[in-house]
C-alpha cells in the first residue's frame, strides 16, 4: 500500500526536497499540529511549544476594515517540543512550501482538504466559513509545477465539495510512481471579524490506492 509523508520546508531556500540547502521536516500527522500566530518573543521559529498565554499575546491582530493574512505559520514539533517556523508559507510567491511525498502509485489524484474534526463530517467553525465552504479563510494553491505567483488567490479549503478541494497533483491525476507534490497555503482573515478565538480545523490528504 503507498504511504504518504508529509513535509514542510523550514529554511528560506524555495528549493524541492533533498536540495542542498533545504531542511524537510517530517510532520508526525498522531501528535503534531500547525500554529498560526502573528509571531514574536517566545512564539518563534526555535522557541519551546508556547503557553496559552504566549498564545494570547501573539494572537494574530484582528482588523474592522481589511481582510488580514496571517503572517507567521509554525510547526508544532511534539518530538521536540519546539515550533518550527514554515519561513516561506503565507502570502509570498514560494513554490516548495508544503511536500506530499508518495512512495509509490496512487489510483485517484491526492487532494488536499479541510473539516472542522477528524470525522470529516462538518464544515461550521468561523474558519471554515460557518458553513459556507467559499467564505473559509483556509487557502491553498497547488506548486507541484510552478510557483504561486504573488498575491496568489488560491483554493478556499472546506470539505469535500468540488470547488473548495485541491488538487495536488496540478489535475493531472493519479500518480504513476513515486512522487512528490506540493502546495502553499494561507490564512486570510476576512475584514470585520473581531472575535479572538481558538479555530481548529482538520487539513487532510485524501488518496486512493490499488
Amino acid at each position: 500500500m503507498t504511504a504518504l509523508t508529509l513535509l514542510i520546508n523550514n529554511t528560506i531556500t524555495d528549493s524541492a526536497v533533498a536540495n542542498i540547502g533545504t531542511d524537510w521536516l517530517t510532520v508526525d500527522p498522531d501528535f503534531d499540529n500547525f500554529i498560526f500566530s502573528q509571531g514574536g518573543t517566545g512564539v518563534a521559529d526555535g522557541s519551546s511549544s508556547p503557553t496559552t498565554a504566549l498564545l494570547n499575546r501573539y494572537a494574530v491582530q484582528l482588523s474592522a476594515v481589511n481582510d488580514v493574512i496571517v503572517p507567521k505559520y509554525f510547526l508544532n514539533d511534539y518530538s521536540t517540543a519546539t515550533l518550527k517556523e514554515v519561513k516561506l508559507a503565507g502570502n509570498q510567491n514560494k513554490r516548495y512550501v508544503f511536500a506530499a511525498s508518495f512512495d509509490g502509485a496512487t489510483a485517484t489524484e491526492p487532494i488536499l482538504e479541510c473539516w472542522d474534526n477528524a470525522s470529516m463530517n462538518t464544515i461550521l467553525s468561523p474558519a471554515l466559513g460557518t458553513g459556507v465552504a467559499s467564505s473559509s479563510w483556509y487557502k491553498a494553491i497547488c506548486t507541484t509545477l510552478a510557483a504561486s505567483g504573488a498575491n496568489w488567490v488560491g483554493i478556499a479549503l472546506a470539505g469535500d465539495g468540488t470547488s473548495n478541494i485541491l488538487l495536488l497533483n496540478n489535475g493531472n491525476g493519479a500518480l504513476v510512481g513515486a512522487g512528490i507534490l506540493y502546495f502553499q497555503f494561507k490564512i486570510v482573515i476576512p475584514a470585520g471579524y473581531l472575535t479572538p478565538a481558538l479555530h481548529t480545523p482538520v487539513m487532510t490528504i485524501i488518496f486512493a490506492t490499488n
